[in-house]
């Protein structure tokens, strides 16, 4: 496995606004996401657990 994240444009980015994030989710124990219009504007960083948590709220409530 390489320590180097591999980003992916989210499923749910809205390309017509320019309303994209970006989600490198091959590290292990973490899950980063940056915005893809300000890729050096920094990275947040989550615990696989919390991602998936946030992920099946935002599909709930989204």
């Amino acid at each position: 496995m390489s320590n180097e994240p591999v980003w992916r444009k989210s499923t749910r980015s809205n390309g017509s606004s320019g309303n994209c994030v970006e989600v490198a989710d091959n590290l292990p124990g973490r899950v980063l996401v940056r915005d893809t219009k300000d890729r050096d504007g920094g990275t947040l960083a989550f615990g696989p657990a919390a991602w998936r948590a946030f992920v099946s709220l935002a599909k709930t409530h989204g």
